[in-house]
């Protein structure tokens, strides 16, 4: 595959992957498991889903690779009986317990990588005493998943405000922080159609060369 496995993307020396490649990403792995446990004429366990097995082609579609401990079964047929077998942290708890093989192992596999692809966190990381499942876990527990949503929202309004073309509306540095620590109202930033555009003119000063004064000013395009 052109672009490699998604696990190097994630981890490794490549480009960061942006929100919607990550999320086209995670859909397409989805679509692949769904067909091989429902849409073919014989239900396909795959038992080894993990971020190295999801292979990336050209456009970023979704091949999955590596059925070395895939296992076939009827629709009909219940769970199974087998040797453990796969990667730890990739593999259901259940599983590893009682040995029983079923749609359900894929699944729990599927929700460690789609983990990996929205946090761009390593399974075990070691700067955390806590796995990725748990940390996830605890950050839904604790509602924090909405705290951290704010937090982006609000860094990425700073920034348009803080790169505002026109200087007289740009924030000082303390209405920066103030605001990055929800101690004042963001500010009313113009929407698409009215975002600033940068107006430049030739100062009228003969000892002042344009050179020297480089954006003298800036206006707001109302149009």
């Amino acid at each position: 595959m052109l672009n490699g496995s998604l696990d190097y993307h994630l981890f490794g020396r490549r480009s960061l992957l942006s929100w919607t490649l990550r999320y086209k990403i995670a859909c397409g792995l989805a679509s692949a498991l769904l067909y091989l446990h429902e849409e073919w004429e014989q239900c396909v366990l795959h038992r080894g889903i993990k971020s190295s097995n999801v292979m990336l082609d050209s456009n970023f579609n979704v091949k999955l690779g590596d059925f070395g401990l895939a296992r076939l079964m009827h629709h009909e047929i219940g769970p199974q009986n087998t040797v453990v077998a796969g990667t730890l942290g990739y593999l259901d708890p259940k599983y590893m317990t009682t040995g029983r093989i079923s749609k359900e192992l894929d699944v729990y596999s599927f929700e460690v990588v789609a983990l990996e692809i929205a946090t761009g966190r390593k399974l075990v990381d070691k700067q955390s005493e806590k796995g990725l499942v748990e940390w996830v876990w605890d950050l839904y527990g604790n509602g924090e998943f909405l705290s951290i949503l704010k937090q982006v929202e609000c860094l990425m309004i700073i920034g348009l405000w803080c790169a505002h073309l026109d200087w007289n509306l740009r924030p000082s540095i303390r209405q920066a922080n103030r605001a990055l620590s929800f101690e004042t109202d963001f500010p009313q930033l113009p929407k698409k159609k009215k975002k600033p555009i940068a107006m430049y003119y030739v100062p009228s000063s003969p000892w002042i060369s344009a050179h020297e004064c480089l954006v003298a000013s800036s206006s707001t395009n109302v149009g």
